[in-house]
């Protein structure tokens, strides 16, 4: 790489004083749609964020902890398509480690920035706090190598090679990104460099050619192909042209749970969700027994594959990602995921559609308003309450599952953590998703072990003036977890407080509607008088569910396999 510059003096080459590192930063994430910036202030991020309030266009929008910001930060790049935190150096970018991992493990851009203590006191190895009390300031950048795409320490001398390589490679690899700059660097100015523009990656054009011609002959063999679409289809953008390959092909299309969300389930051609042998028997038979499988952005993980009995012939498959394709056993790397999938398109084959109307297991309403909540009474009520343009946000556990079956409307942007599966995501990961579409209605569904770990950014939606609508499923505990205890019962450690979470807005200073609810007919009501309330406030509506077993059905299929799972095991 050839890199031209000018070190005797900060000027450009057209002779403008050159922008302080601070500044170009700053600059160079507008240039990507970010218009705020999640974190927690810290001495050694005092430079970065005094830079921040003087740039306009730009915002600093401080959680409760770095935990928080950073789920914060997750969720508004779902939304916007890239993200920035801004964290403290040691104490602060620890507490980050988490959700960045998260992000990493999902796929999701996050330019995380940390403000570290002064470059002299560094080079003079001095023990500063907030280290480790060994002279060393280079440990924490190492462990973040493990987590993020990229890692760089930023100086007025790289920082117009360093910034653009990095924010360039969490784009392309959709992960997050690592960026140190000491507290008194961030106001020297920076030194000119000619940056190279990068050559757009494109396909190997022999390998597109022979993956499209490999696909072909298993597409035009197939009596009974499929689309199977998951995760990577939302996280790299492919959904336009996976819509465009389905109305193109005529055949029908399944989720998977990672990817709900990622197909717009009101198609004529859409099937339902693909659980194993956990979700609809139908579902799952079309799937299983189709003669030609294309899968798209597919993640093969023990919870989206329903405890890995998701059985898909490999040789029938067609598994296209985002850099490469394989067509049965024949691998065909750098193929773009865009380029095979436009190929497809006009690959001339035209299915029969759907051979029978599809059904959804939530599509009856409850007759009986005076029944208590339960599962099979208020995921109806859901899918009834959503409206095109929602976001959904949905915590890790019992909603997590509950929710792949409810249908979506269209244009609908759901936010679930099915991966990486981070207890209390969802709370935060709302209020960031809040900042970065101010104008849609967020829906929040939580469960009450989920929010008593991150309630504290409830405190910040009420901050900033959001206005979601967040239903807490009160189940008395960690119900997720004792389905997946087979080995005990009345486990202690899955028990939690009892908490008044309909003061949880006043106890934050805040104006909310709330409301408590046991039966689906209180539900109902609730749900009417928040749609209209969300407008103007804050909503919380609080689901007592008296039976602490109670659960979607795919979950209580999962524990019935678990615990054949367990006895087959005990009789070896």
């Amino acid at each position: 790489m050839d890199k031209k510059m000018n070190i005797e003096s900060p000027v450009t080459h057209t002779g403008k004083a050159q922008k302080t590192l601070g500044q170009y930063l700053l600059d160079c994430l507008k240039l990507e749609g970010i218009t705020e910036i999640f974190g927690v202030a810290g001495d050694y991020n005092f430079s970065l964020l005094d830079t921040l309030e003087q740039t306009n266009g730009i915002q600093f929008i401080e959680g409760r902890n770095e935990l928080n910001s950073g789920y914060a930060a997750d969720g508004y790049a779902r939304i916007n398509g890239i993200s920035a935190l801004i964290t403290t150096f040691g104490v602060g970018e620890l507490n980050a480690c988490n959700p960045i991992a998260g992000s990493y493990s999902e796929h999701v851009p996050v330019i995380h920035i940390v403000g570290s203590p002064k470059e002299k006191d560094q080079k003079e190895h001095k023990l500063m706090h907030h280290t480790l009390m060994n002279g060393n300031f280079n440990v924490f950048r190492k462990m973040y190598e493990q987590i993020t795409a990229y890692s760089a320490v930023l100086t007025p001398e790289n920082a117009m090679i360093e910034i653009p390589t990095a924010i360039r490679i969490a784009k392309e690899k959709k992960q997050p990104v690592y960026l140190v700059v000491a507290d008194d660097l961030v106001a020297k100015p920076i030194m000119y460099r000619e940056v190279p523009v990068p050559q757009q990656k494109t396909s190997n054009q022999k390998a597109l050619k022979a993956a499209t011609n490999h696909a072909r002959q298993l597409i035009e063999g197939a009596q009974r192909p499929i689309i199977l679409v998951d995760a990577k289809t939302m996280r790299f953008g492919l959904q336009a042209e996976v819509l465009k390959l389905v109305d193109a092909m005529n055949i029908p299309a399944a989720s998977m749970l990672f990817g709900k969300g990622a197909f717009d389930e009101t198609h004529p051609n859409y099937i339902g969700m693909y659980l194993g042998s956990l979700g609809c028997p139908k579902v799952q038979n079309t799937v299983e027994n189709a003669d030609c499988i294309i899968g798209i952005g597919t993640v093969w993980a023990d919870t989206n594959t329903a405890n890995f009995t998701a059985k898909l012939n490999s040789l029938v498959t067609i598994n296209i990602q985002p850099d490469y394709v394989k067509v049965a056993e024949a691998v065909y790397p750098n193929v773009l995921a865009t380029d095979i999938l436009r190929e497809l398109q006009h690959a001339g084959f035209k299915g029969n559609g759907l051979m029978e109307k599809a059904s959804f297991p939530y599509n009856q309403s409850p007759n009986n308003s005076d029944e208590p909540i339960r599962a099979a009474g208020y995921y109806p009520l859901f899918q009834r309450m959503l409206k095109k343009d929602d976001i959904m946000i949905v915590e890790i556990g019992t909603f997590y599952n509950g929710m792949a079956e409810v249908r979506l409307p269209s244009n609908i942007t759901y936010i679930g953590q099915g991966g990486w599966g981070s207890i209390g995501y969802a709370t935060p990961s709302a209020f960031g998703a809040c900042i970065a579409a101010k104008e849609r209605r967020v829906l929040l569904f939580t469960g009450d072990g989920s929010l008593q770990l991150t309630a504290q950014e409830i405190s910040s939606m009420l901050y900033y003036g959001c206005k979601p609508i967040i239903f807490v499923l009160n189940n008395d505990g960690y119900t997720i977890e004792k389905y997946l205890n087979v080995k005990t019962i009345d486990q202690k450690y899955n028990k939690i407080p009892r908490w008044s979470y309909t003061k949880l807005a006043e106890a934050f200073g805040g104006n909310a509607f709330t409301s408590i609810v046991r039966t689906i007919g209180e539900l109902e009501q609730a749900i009417s008088k928040a749609e209209s309330e969300c407008a103007q406030r804050l909503c919380i509506i609080e689901m007592i569910v008296d039976d602490p077993w109670d659960a979607p059905e795919n979950m209580k299929k999962m524990r019935k396999y678990m615990e054949k799972q367990a006895i087959l095991k005990s009789q070896k």
